[in-house]
């Protein structure tokens, strides 16, 4: 038995197929598909949720100085006229400094999310909004399921759809 269903397509449509599962289930925390898929894109997300909770607390913060345009009240950039060594006047965006604290990842936190790139593509909501799956993995999911040594996701069976008669079933979150 091979080690990953062929699921009937090309090797880069595969994929593709399993990547949009894996996100969407990320995203959502439920999809309704095939058995088949539904088997596959479990095998996948249960290691990239195991692996996110392992890593969730692998971080430091530092404290850095960013530089930023300063706005105006419509959100337009504040500009500042400057006149040049020869005489030429331009016109400069005015600058703001302010002092955060990001978060750094450890390297094996790092590898980790590499992975989940690999497999988590980056969607928009119905406004628009981009959405990355793999900040909703460490900062939602990985938190919820950090007691937990396996089992994330079940799958339902439906029944066979309505024309071909293949085995439908809902995975979803626990």
């Amino acid at each position: 038995m091979p080690w990953q269903r062929k699921l009937g397509r090309p090797t880069d449509q595969r994929t593709s197929i399993l990547r949009g599962l894996s996100t969407a289930l990320i995203l959502n925390g439920h999809i309704e598909t095939t058995e088949a898929r539904a088997k596959e894109v479990k095998r996948i997300v249960e290691k990239l949720i195991t692996d996110a909770v392992k890593q969730k607390d692998a971080f430091t913060t530092k404290t850095v100085t960013v530089s930023h345009a300063k706005l105006d009240s419509k959100g337009r950039k504040v500009l500042k006229g400057k006149t040049s060594k020869n005489g030429a006047k331009y016109d400069v965006v005015e600058r703001e400094t302010k002092t955060e604290i990001v978060q750094v990842d450890l390297p094996a936190r790092l590898a980790v999310r590499r992975r989940a790139i690999r497999w988590l593509a980056k969607s928009h909501d119905a406004e628009g909004k981009a959405l990355n799956p793999v900040d909703k993995l460490f900062d939602e999911i990985a938190v919820k399921y950090a007691g937990r040594t396996g089992g994330y996701t079940r799958i339902v069976k439906l029944g066979a759809r309505r024309g071909d008669a293949t085995e439908m079933a809902l995975l979803e979150l626990v």
